[in-house]
């Protein structure tokens, strides 16, 4: 059912406008993710689809009783409450109406005319079918149900709510904004104040949902759970793609190649037609030009295409270390409560670390230990031959505000720099033109967050450690980040909440739980989801293959765990455990894609593409299949 569409909608702050002559339309069940670079008026659009703002034009309709909400970001309750109590009041409406059947009962029951009886009993039996539709006979369950999955404890139910923090202040007003059920619900980063259990349960819940949504956030990973399509806001209008993320990203492509080679053919075509028009225009066959020029006259120009244009990150070659840049050895540390505690791991050469966990689980002071900033209570960290760490932190202090962009990452024991050489180097991370001469306090987080990368790289380090460096930045911006890291020479550790990033990027993973506890995970957050559910299924005595486990820390620790002795000769070359499992990982990866892939219509209109396709899945499939075997062999004999 159509409840929301909106048409020739323009908006402008000055005299360029942020979007116009922009529609859509949204449907019951549809969970639409909004994209676009930072800018380019995604919240403005919310707020005039929730009515908090007038366009300068166009309409907004509602399905006649449709409700449209809007989750805000100032936090705006009713003084005194407690958090319970505010929660409730997003049902405040199923209460009353719930009152009013108790109201309309009795009156039923002392009714004497049957004209009463008969509008009585219509009357309740209405309201008892709202109130079923909306299960608010378990309004209390409700309430608990959401508040539990967004992180709050029955503890904290009493408390009033002006003695929460402005982040659990904001999750409150999302509990509410879900409870109340909008028939349209405008969701504005509604992952930014969650932690990763809190996240993935509302990606749960949010996927079991029968209200129409459109979704405004950066963190692909939970987009590629939730959405079912995606709007691109760009050049001032929406371009709608069918499906997830990843989808969006692998059809925009698709999109743009596919128009560029229309506007190269028509580009070539309109040459044609003027050159012959410019050679006879004088000749005999003067009339066939006039007639050519006449047809180019009323030709349908197709404009160039454009792509949304990201930033072409790369952190250059690096000096060559030792085989181990750090060898981290019975680690704990403890402030009133253990934050981690016989934490044991190698990072080697060109391995790319990351760091998870809960807010407040210890994995700043980690990574304050590893650089040597901090000590630990006991264990020992030994840094390899020749390593050079550049530090990224996530409040960019390390970028004096005072300065110029220029001056700030400018590499004071380096004489021989030139001006050119750093307007190379920040260029490299998309700040170009005038901002190198800005003032960096004046930047926004996005360009500070670039510059402070930039930094790094004038530094000349062969390990960078980047504390959560996907905060500042658009969707472009990070795939950006991403490849440079791939591309990357040297080590990486990296913490960070956003499960995307750590997923394309790391091969070793270490995730903090928030009470002592640390697990060392060969691979990256894909394999961690694996163990979970692995966990989960035995824990629930579900049928059904277990994932692999995570590798041991040191070389020969398989053997030592397993008891056993080699039972057979070996079939594959020896590899170790841990770089299998990470191969394991990339290709269970590649062969979801492939299937997802294979599920798209648009593939079947190419059969060149269909045999392609069909032919890599049938080879990932076989080499996953070869590498499952190589790592039962290596857990058994290395």
């Amino acid at each position: 059912m159509l409840l929301l569409s909106c048409s020739q909608l323009r908006r402008a702050f000055d005299a360029d406008p942020l979007f116009e002559d922009l529609g859509f339309e949204l449907y019951s069940g549809q969970r639409v993710g909004l994209v676009g670079p930072n800018g380019v008026g995604k919240t403005t659009l919310l707020r005039i689809l929730a009515g908090l703002d007038r366009p300068d034009t166009g309409d907004v309709r509602l399905h006649a009783g449709a409700r449209v909400a809007l989750l805000r970001q100032q936090p705006d309750f009713a003084p005194g409450r407690s958090l319970f109590d505010e929660a409730k009041s997003a049902l405040d409406e199923l209460v009353a109406a719930h009152d009013d059947m108790v109201r309309t009962a009795e009156a039923l029951a002392q009714a004497t005319a049957e004209s009463d009886k008969k509008a009585l009993a219509e009357r309740y039996d209405r309201l008892n079918e709202l109130l079923r539709w909306h299960d608010a006979y378990n309004v209390d369950h409700r309430v608990e149900k959401v508040l539990d999955g967004l992180g709050f404890h029955a503890g904290d139910y009493p408390r009033p709510v002006a003695t929460f923090s402005g982040g659990q202040q904001n999750r409150l007003m999302l509990a509410k904004l879900l409870l109340s059920a909008p028939d349209v619900m405008l969701l504005d980063e509604p992952s930014n104040h969650l932690d990763i259990a809190a996240t993935r349960w509302l990606e749960d819940y949010l996927v079991d949902q029968h209200e129409a949504m459109l979704i405004v956030s950066h963190d692909r990973y939970f987009l590629n759970k939730v959405v079912t399509k995606i709007f691109e806001m760009h050049q001032k209008n929406i371009e709608a793609y069918t499906g997830n993320y990843q989808a969006y990203w692998r059809l925009r492509h698709e999109r743009y190649e596919q128009r560029l080679k229309t506007w190269q053919a028509q580009r070539e075509y309109i040459e044609k037609q003027e050159e012959y028009i410019r050679r006879v225009h004088y000749g005999q066959l003067h009339k066939q030009a006039q007639s050519r020029q006449k047809a180019l006259d009323r030709l349908d120009r197709v404009e160039r295409p454009n792509l949304i244009e990201a930033p072409h990150m790369h952190f250059g070659q690096v000096r060559r270390c030792g085989d181990v840049v750090l060898r981290v050895t019975n680690l704990a540390k403890a402030y009133d409560r253990p934050l981690f505690r016989d934490l044991t791991f190698d990072l080697k050469r060109g391995q790319r670390l990351g760091i998870l966990g809960p807010n407040g689980s210890g994995k700043t002071t980690l990574l304050r230990i590893l650089l040597g900033e901090d000590k630990p209570d006991s264990g020992t960290v030994e840094r390899g031959h020749l390593v050079e760490f550049g530090y990224y932190d996530q409040q960019l202090q390390s970028l004096p505000g005072d300065k110029t962009v220029m001056r700030a990452i400018w590499p004071e024991e380096d004489a021989d720099a030139t001006e050119q050489a750093v307007r190379n180097l920040l260029g490299r991370f998309g700040i170009v033109g005038d901002l190198v001469f800005q003032q960096v306090d004046k930047l926004s987080g996005g360009e500070r967050s670039r510059a402070a990368l930039a930094r790094i790289v004038a530094q000349g380090v062969n390990a960078l450690v980047l504390d959560e460096p996907t905060n500042h930045l658009d969707l472009w911006a990070c795939d950006a980040l991403e490849q440079a890291l791939l591309d990357f020479e040297g080590s990486l550790i990296v913490v960070s909440h956003d499960r995307f990033f750590l997923n394309r990027v790391v091969d070793l993973l270490i995730v903090l739980d928030g009470n002592g506890g640390a697990q060392v995970i060969h691979g990256n957050y894909d394999t961690y989801e694996r163990l979970c559910e692995g966990r989960a299924r035995e824990g629930r005595g579900d049928a059904g293959p277990a994932p692999a486990p995570p590798a041991p820390d040191r070389p020969g620790d398989a053997l030592a765990a397993s008891g056993r002795a080699p039972k057979r000769k070996r079939r594959f070359p020896y590899r170790k455990v841990e770089e299998l499992e990470a191969d394991i990982a990339v290709a269970e990866t590649d062969l979801r894609q492939l299937e997802q892939r294979l599920a798209s219509p648009e593939l079947y209109r190419e059969g060149d593409r269909v045999k392609e396709t069909m032919q890599s899945f049938e080879d990932v499939k076989a080499r996953l299949q070869r590498l499952y075997e190589h790592w039962e062999e290596a857990v058994e004999l290395n």
